[in-house]
């Protein structure tokens, strides 16, 4: 289970800071302490430190604009809110929350100068916090109540939808006039018409204070009930600190550590636990390269040597020769010249088909062959054209021969032909 150490600070930084430790489910891991930031990082251990700051010092309101969330909705922020704010947007920082059920997006609005020296005292003591959060987000939201903490001179105050706010120097009944829910210039006894006056603001109070101010704001807890539904005041007999820490344990709040304020992802941390696998694999890459780069040698070393034999061979057999860069051409132009290409040599195959076609016309005799290229050239005499057209066929009839008649002479009483054989499909 996660625990957290949470610190509120004030509003200078000679101003003792309040602390103490929590889990996510809101029970006290230490009572509250009181003491400077120093002491307070003692504490930090192998917690999550929050940091709560004067909500008086921070806006937090509510925005309604179709972004959702990333970098553009914080481009979008400033320029939403422009019209709602007295100071330079450039000379603030604005940071987003989670979109709530209703639509909006609660948005803390702080001066960039005062939230770097905040920064910097927590640095000064050693504290790196998680968190920079407006105390005011310290009071729980409840929906359909409205909440109040009443300490220190201040009333935090809100509508348990999104209506959140700090103010100095007021009453709770002044509080909860300013947001609507009564209506200052009407009588105590008017009741009927503070409601219709604010229909839609929660009837319900809870109240929290110290001690003192229970007694401080008698009359005003007797006004307030006069005009709302019920009001459950309750005394915070160990301060204002348990009840904050609570809230902000859980996950409430708009985070300040964003955009230019975020923090900054440490690399190095992140690679830190695999540094043993990275450097076992950056060896065994070591090693598959180094094993290729040998066989690339030697494969180009025997390739160096084969081609300096073939060219001693071939040199002998054709004394004089330029060039031997290509291998396989030269090779492929003696087999050539030789009369042995890629096609297996079929001169006697086409010889004993013609042999078979001579028996069945026996009056053709051959008058010279030829063979070149994987084609037999043929030249006999028949008494008729019609021999010749058997000729052709029975050679061909196999199927793994064809015959071609490519000339024919009357001559005398014979006829003299020509006929090429080639394989089939050649």
């Amino acid at each position: 289970m996660a625990e957290f150490l949470v610190i509120r600070i004030g509003e200078g930084a000679d101003q003792l800071a309040q602390w103490i430790a929590v889990d996510s489910t809101g029970a006290r891991r230490s009572p509250p302490l009181t003491g400077s930031l120093s002491e307070a990082g003692t504490d930090i251990g192998n917690r999550q430190v929050i940091v709560l700051v004067p909500g008086t010092e921070v806006l937090t309101t509510t925005v309604d604009i179709p972004v959702k969330g990333g970098s553009r909705l914080h481009a979008a922020l400033p320029y939403a809110l422009e019209d709602q704010l007295a100071e330079d947007i450039d000379q603030l920082h604005f940071a987003a929350g989670t979109q709530r059920s209703s639509g909006r997006i609660p948005v803390a609005i702080v001066s960039r100068k005062r939230l770097a020296e905040w920064i910097g005292w927590l640095t000064e003591s050693g504290i790196q916090p998680s968190a920079i959060i407006s105390d005011n987000y310290g009071l729980a939201r409840i929906p359909g109540t409205i909440s109040l903490l009443v300490a220190e001179g201040q009333v935090m105050i809100n509508d348990g939808a999104d209506v959140e706010l700090v103010m100095q120097s007021v009453s709770p009944s002044d509080a909860l006039a300013a947001i609507g829910a009564l209506d200052d210039t009407a009588d105590g006894d008017d009741r009927e018409s503070n409601q219709a006056a604010s229909p839609s603001m929660p009837r319900h109070v809870l109240v929290y204070c110290e001690p003192q101010d229970e007694e401080k704001y008698q009359h005003d807890w007797l006004a307030i009930r006069n005009e709302m539904e019920s009001v459950d005041v309750n005394l915070l007999s160990d301060g204002v600190m348990p009840r904050l820490a609570v809230t902000v344990a859980s996950g409430t709040g708009v985070n300040l550590l964003q955009g230019d304020f975020g923090a900054k992802t440490e690399y190095s941390g992140l690679l830190r636990p695999w540094r043993y696998a990275a450097i076992l694999l950056l060896a065994l890459g070591l090693v598959g390269t180094a094993a290729k780069a040998t066989d690339f040698y030697m494969l180009k070393r025997q390739e160096a040597e084969l081609k300096q034999q073939f060219e001693t061979e071939y040199r002998q057999i054709a004394p004089g020769a330029t060039s031997v860069e290509d291998p396989i051409r030269l090779v492929a132009s003696l087999r050539a010249r030789l009369g042995r290409s890629g096609t297996p040599p079929l001169f006697l195959q086409s010889l004993e088909q013609l042999s078979r076609a001579l028996q069945q016309n026996k009056e053709a005799q051959i008058e010279a062959i030829s063979y070149r290229a994987g084609v037999v050239d043929i030249r006999l005499s028949a008494p008729n054209v019609s021999t010749l057209d058997k000729i052709q066929r029975g050679v061909s009839e196999s199927g793994q021969f064809e015959a071609a008649i490519r000339s024919t002479d009357q001559d005398g009483d014979s006829v003299s032909s020509r006929i090429q054989i080639k394989a089939s499909g050649l």
